[in-house]
Parts: C-alpha cells; structure tokens; sequence
C-alpha cells in the first residue's frame, strides 16, 4: 500500500537544484522545483528522514487541504469546516504562520486571526473546550498560504526554521546561516574528497557544515526537537530508526579541515561549536591572520569562507579584497578558492578572474559565490582559464 502524501521544502534562493537532489537522493518521489521551495512525494518515515538529513532545507510542511477563497467570510467557513481533530486535540497549543499573494487579502496578521477564531470555534461547538494558542511555543504549527484567490492550508513539520541544528551556543557578530553555509558548500561541489580550508572561520559554522558532508553525518543530528515529535500520530519507534539508519550511512574522512580566525575569541567560540557537534577528531581551528599564512599542504585544497563585509566590520574593502586575491596569488597554488560577498564593487579588487559567479542571498542581501582556481606552478591572474 503506498502511503506517500505530497510535502513541500522550503529554502533559499539559488538552493533549488542542490536541494532537489538532496531530496532525490534520499528516495523521495516527483521532486519538483519551485522559488525557494521544491515540491516531493513520501510517506511519514520520509517527513522524519528529510527533517533529520536535509542540509539545505529550512522547513518541510505538509500539506492538508486546498480551497478557493475570495473573501474573510469564507475563509472563515472553509477553515471551520475542516476536519481539525484529526491533527488537534484541545489540549494541543497551536500557531498560525501566513503568507499571502492576493488583492482580496492584504494583511496576513488579520487572515491569522480569522483562521485561528474558525479553529477555536469549532472546538469548542463541537467538544466545549478549545486548546490554546502559543505564539513562541506550540505544538502544532499551522502554515497558511493564499496566492490570489487559492488557500493552502498546511502543517509544519520542522518547527524551528531547519538551520538551528543544535551545535550552535557561542556566536560573533552576524554569523553564517547553518543552511546557507551547507547550501554554499555543496555548490562548490564540496564532498570531503580533499583538505579543507576556512581562513576566516568565525564561530565554524563552515567548518562543522564541511565536516558533516564530508562525513556524510545527518545535518541535524544534533537538534533536540522537530515539530512533528509533538503531533498526535507521531511514531517513536519509527522516528528511532530512521535516526540509526542514517547514522549507519557516515563515512571515513581521512582529509584535515583547518580553519583560521585571527580572533581569540572567535576560536574560542569555533571549538566550542564544533566540540558541540562531536567533530573535534576531524576539525583543527588556530588563531591566525589568513594574510600571513600559506597552504599547508601539497595535496588539492578546498577552500570555502565568507569575509568580513561593511555592515559587519569596518574595514578598508579595497585594500582587504586585494589582500586575498594577493594571499591567494601568491601562497595558495593548487587551491579551488570559493567565497561569498554581498560587496559586488569590492570584486574587482581582488585583482584575479572569477572562473565561475553564483547568485545567492546571504539574509536579505543579494550576493555572489564566487570561485578562484589557482593552478599550481603558476601565480600569474592571467593563467587561469575561465571555466565555463
């Protein structure tokens, strides 16, 4: 019998594909991309293992009903007449999210309201309580999305947004998103087949991102709660074994991930985080200034970081970009060099030619993933063939 219901993965821009892959490659079926989402099919075991394994998804939700809808009135009575003891009870604390896309609806705290006064009605027509609505905390999370005059209605599996993976307590000023770092990784085709190096590791997020890739270790393992945990059909058993399953599919690394902060502070909190995360053994983080170092091995490096930028630090950005175009020049032959900046004028500074450009958002700010190959025997910007 097939069990497997349609959900949706929410993620950020330019993370479709790599998504849809992840998605591919854990067995899910009719993978479709959309704008920041891609659509799938799987049965409950596969909502668990997407939650637990996804590296570039934020959220997964699952759709429950579907319904034309042109004004708050009948929003109202379709919401109402929904079968809601099927997934609360009134001991169940719940919340509503909402998006909308539509003339007919222009303000999504009051479509909240409405679809939260229907719930609660008929509750308590129907059994004389009601349950209770939990902004910060709930048990259920009810995800409403009107586009025009069509209303989907569905569940949040995931909860927190995917990216709070559980490692994470000691942070610097505007640390890397979990799932960006992930997303910027695996777009540089990061797979653990080479050394690895951050020099501008911050709290290692890229780090600990890099080493669970590499290691094939499910990205949130570490997490102590999915939404659907608390949902009343929620299997225990099942939740347990699809957590041994994916942990007996991690492998060897036999590489070194190093990461460089020239801040005390920052590896201080680098270590803690990945000590957090149970990758001490793979990861080595050291107080260093990346313009004073050189490669530190004559094997293939990868390479992956996210400078400082003007609204973190106040830096001089002409001189800093030329600095790393010259440290790579000079000091990193043999090196796949990618990196992210929402600073496109600060580009041309660093003085070599990007083989390949990547669109990206870092939070709100449109960026660019860019990469530098560095042959090995040459150390001339004019050497590097653009890829295409």
């Amino acid at each position: 019998m097939n069990n497997n219901f349609k959900m949706l993965a929410k993620t950020l821009f330019g993370f479709e594909e790599i998504l849809a892959k992840e998605l591919k490659d854990l067995g899910a079926v009719n993978v479709v991309e959309g704008t920041r989402s891609v659509s799938f099919e799987g049965d409950t075991g596969f909502m668990y293992k997407a939650n637990l394994c996804l590296r570039t998804a934020i959220k997964i939700i699952k759709p429950i009903h579907s319904f034309s809808v042109r004004n708050e009135n009948e929003l109202y009575r379709k919401i109402y007449a929904m079968d809601w003891e099927q997934f609360l009870t009134v001991d169940t604390s719940f919340a509503i999210d909402t998006t909308i896309k539509s003339d007919n609806f222009t303000h999504s705290l009051y479509v909240s309201q409405k679809v939260k006064d229907a719930i609660v009605d008929k509750f308590r027509d129907t059994d004389g309580e009601r349950p209770d609505v939990d902004v910060k905390f709930p048990d259920m999370r009810i995800n409403i999305h009107i586009h025009d005059e069509q209303c989907n209605v569905s569940l949040d599996s995931s909860g927190r947004s995917l990216h709070h993976r559980g490692y994470r307590t000691a942070t610097n000023i505007a640390p890397i998103n979990e799932v960006l770092a992930a997303g910027l990784l695996l777009l540089s085709g990061w797979k653990g087949q080479s050394d690895f190096l951050d020099p501008m590791c911050g709290s290692g997020t890229m780090l600990t991102e890099a080493a669970m890739i590499a290691c094939n270790i499910p990205a949130n393992i570490n997490r102590k709660e999915f939404a659907f945990e608390k949902w009343e059909d929620f299997d225990e058993a099942l939740f347990d074994k699809i957590v041994d399953v994916s942990l007996n599919k991690t492998r060897d690394f036999n590489f070194k991930i190093v990461g460089y902060d020239k801040a005390p502070s920052a590896v201080r909190k680098a270590q803690d985080n990945i000590e957090n995360a149970n990758l001490s053994e793979y990861i080595t983080v050291e107080r260093k200034n990346f313009f004073d170092t050189e490669k530190f091995t004559e094997n293939q490096l990868h390479m992956v970081f996210n400078p400082p930028y003007g609204e973190r630090l106040d830096i001089d950005m002409q001189d800093f970009y030329a600095s790393i175009g010259d440290t790579l020049k000079q000091k990193y032959p043999g090196t796949d060099a990618w990196f992210i900046t929402s600073n496109l004028q600060a580009l041309k500074y660093v003085g070599l030619r990007p083989s390949r450009k990547i669109k990206v958002f870092n939070s709100h700010l449109e960026s660019k993933l860019v990469k530098y190959v560095m042959y090995s025997g040459s150390k001339k910007a004019k050497y590097q063939n653009k890829e295409e």
